[in-house]
């Protein structure tokens, strides 16, 4: 047994601060420092490629453990093993014969033998083999920023698996598909901006596992959303290797998407940890200070039930400040180092929990340190305002500088377009922002992430395929997924030849797809929702790395209607700010004299009275946006001007005949976009034209 010599002042450390926690590579060898201050001892094990280890001790500092390691550098793989009291009922996990991955490793390499017992803690056996490792990783220059920045209120997310949009694109070689350097292939690129999108929101590409319950019945954890390394790109989407190549090839995807001017947005898993519950492997966290790390039953650890407020087993607990130091240490690193431009923080609220475990909105010391933070006060954060433990549901509750996905929106676009909904008030609320929400604590539209689907449900196209969830294929009896789906199969269950069937399917699509890029906010797409990707009716696709969630390539062609229809749609957005805008209406005139910045045109012709916004069967409305004045500047802080848009959406079974507005609004309107396809081209103001059966037309004031 060697002991490492002490850290040399090589390793950058201002005196009186805290270790660098991590592996850092120096000229003549690399400094490992671990955060384990209830530990004993701790092992520094160096992994050659034979298997074979050699064992270091480290230095004890405080709370930390640290040791220089002459002539180790990039590339060698590496573990720790943490000895303390092994006492599971007071919180206590130490167990040195498992080897650990470092919370701060820049990569991981190698996989997770689920068949093995010694992955557990209450196996003595070496763990060494059958775990994930960390890998030493040189310093490198970030990528280049993006070409222009996007701000929020020009922003459309395109959220995307890494692995399946690639797989089985054509112009992709082989060994690329699937990976970083697939999606940085000239063809995904230009398919992606000549769609229109500003950003891809990437599902997690942080070091993931699968679950051994999942891996029992044969499927992977293939969403990504049970993240093991922090810092580390996720092994296996890499085409170049996983002793650190995984790095540079993230790192050379994301240049390529700022080159095209798209921004790279990560999903990112900080509310719990792919150890699971308290009967999961052993791998990491749980064996360097599992008290710490993870919410426990009782805040000293008697009793030390895992505290789940998150479905998996554990939660991460953000009240420490150790556990928040490595999530910003984290996000920091993905922004200076990696050089992505935002974050979307699954089940949120986790990471608002107290000491206590009870939501501590807006007091939590996470969301202090993340308003004052200058790195990442330049990046887009999103977060999901919800979790599953007591009052978890905190849509609205975020305040600034975050903004939120919206699943309210949601919501209330389903109900109004499959018939259900309590008339047209909610929606309302929906299409202009949702300032009911977000605008009583100074945030802006931008604040409000719209979406009518994402990857957790229906696609698109199963929304209107499908009254009820089919998924036998994950093999758990079809329990799994949500029952509340508020969907509609157009009559028909799942695939049909009928072509009635067909086409009021297709209108419903053209309707969703218009009401979610039309809506004041920021949208966000599905991928494979503009060009009618199915699951077959799985609505909870996250074991599947099969036919049900890679993208099809050949649908683009197939739906080439509905896929043109959301280019045209999101230009339509792009080339006019009145239909994105940034600042909340006021429903008073921005000039003197003018018309208000929006009014709701009720089928009458007339605004919308009392009467109508309480009528629970109207679902007949119409938006006029008044773009002649803007309450937003350009470049050189001149008011923006546009066009005037009558927005008209008809959710009923029936043709409703409607009064356009009469000639002080607008003499005469064109028809921009009909889903009817009613071929209508102009109407004059005042007259009364039938708006057809579920469709959505736009209208542009002459």
């Amino acid at each position: 047994m060697t002991e490492a010599t002490a850290a040399p002042d090589a390793a950058g450390l201002a005196a009186g601060t805290a270790p660098r926690p991590g592996a850092v590579v120096q000229t003549d060898g690399t400094t490992f420092t671990l955060w384990a201050p209830a530990a004993e001892r701790v092992e520094l094990a160096l992994i050659a490629d034979d298997g074979s280890q050699r064992n270091l001790d480290l230095t004890h500092t405080g709370e930390f453990w640290t040791g220089f390691v002459p002539g180790v550098g990039e590339g060698q793989r590496y573990g720790y093993r943490v000895h303390g009291p092994f006492d599971p009922s007071h919180g206590l996990r130490f167990n040195p014969s498992k080897l650990l991955l470092d919370p701060y490793a820049r990569a991981v390499d190698g996989s997770l033998d689920y068949s093995s017992p010694v992955i557990y803690d209450s196996s003595d056996a070496d763990s060494a083999g059958h775990v994930p490792v960390g890998v030493v990783v040189a310093p490198s220059d970030p990528p280049p920023p993006i070409s222009r920045p996007v701000h929020w209120g020009e922003t459309v997310i395109y959220e995307l698996h890494t692995k399946g949009f690639t797989h089985r694109h054509p112009d992709v070689p082989e060994h690329q598909r699937g990976t970083y350097a697939g999606l940085a292939h000239p063809s995904v690129i230009r398919y992606l901006t000549d769609l229109g999108v500003t950003s891809v929101e990437l599902l997690p590409i942080h070091h993931f596992l699968t679950e051994p319950s999942i891996a029992a019945r044969g499927l992977p954890n293939y969403w990504g959303y049970n993240t093991l390394g922090f810092f580390a790109p996720h092994a296996p989407f890499s085409s170049s290797g996983s002793r650190g190549e995984q790095v540079a090839e993230f790192k050379a995807m994301v240049a390529a998407f700022h080159a095209a001017g798209i921004e790279v947005i990560l999903d990112v898993v900080y509310n719990h940890t792919a150890e699971g519950g308290f009967d999961g492997p052993t791998l990491s966290f749980r064996g360097i200070d599992n008290r710490a790390y993870y919410r426990l039953t009782h805040g000293d650890g008697h009793g030390a039930a895992m505290y789940d407020v998150t479905g998996t087993g554990n939660s991460v607990d953000t009240s420490h400040p150790q556990v928040r130091r490595l999530v910003m240490d984290s996000l920091r690193y993905w922004v200076e180092e990696m050089g992505v431009d935002g974050f979307r923080f699954d089940l949120a609220v986790t990471l608002v929990r107290n000491e206590r475990h009870e939501v501590d909105i807006p007091d939590h010391p996470f969301l202090a340190e993340v308003a004052a933070d200058p790195v990442l006060g330049r990046v887009k954060l999103i977060a999901e305002p919800w979790d599953v433990g007591p009052f978890g549901y905190q849509v609205g509750n975020f305040g600034p500088p975050w903004s939120e996905w919206n699943g309210k929106f949601r919501d209330s676009v389903r109900d109004v377009w499959r018939n259900t909904s309590d008339g047209v008030k909610d929606l309302a609320y929906r299409l202009s922002g949702s300032s009911d929400l977000y605008g009583d604590d100074g945030r802006y539209p931008y604040a409000s992430i719209n979406f009518v689907t994402a990857h957790d449900g229906f696609t698109l196209r199963d929304l209107v395929s499908y009254d009820h969830k089919h998924n036998e294929a994950n093999h758990e009896d079809n329990r799994d997924g949500t029952d509340d789906n508020r969907s509609w199969n157009c009559g028909v269950e799942g695939e049909t030849d009928d072509a009635g069937v067909i086409a009021l399917r297709k209108r419903q699509m053209a309707n969703l797809m218009s009401t979610l890029i039309l809506s004041t906010g920021v949208p966000m797409i599905t991928a494979g929702d503009e060009c009618g990707r199915t699951q077959h009716g799985n609505n909870n696709a996250y074991c599947q790395d099969s036919e049900i969630s890679w993208f099809d390539w050949s649908l683009p062609g197939t739906w080439s209607d509905h896929l043109e229809l959301t280019k045209k749609l999101l230009a339509l957005r792009a080339a006019h700010p009145a239909l994105r805008q940034w600042h909340y209406f006021s429903g008073q005139p921005v000039v003197s004299g003018g018309r208000k910045d929006l009014s709701w045109i009720a089928p009458h012709g007339g605004e919308m009275t009392d009467a109508d916004w309480f009528d629970g069967s109207l679902r007949t409305i119409g938006m006029f946006l008044r773009g002649d004045a803007l309450r937003a500047t350009d470049a050189e802080g001149n008011a923006l001007t546009d066009s005037s848009f009558l927005l008209a959406l008809n959710a009923t079974p029936e043709t409703r005949n409607v009064v356009v507005p009469d000639a002080s609004w607008a003499p005469a309107y064109e028809v921009v976009l009909d889903t009817s396809n009613s071929m209508v081209t102009e109407v004059e103001a005042g007259a009364t034209v039938p708006l057809a059966p579920r469709c959505l037309v736009l209208l542009r004031a002459l």
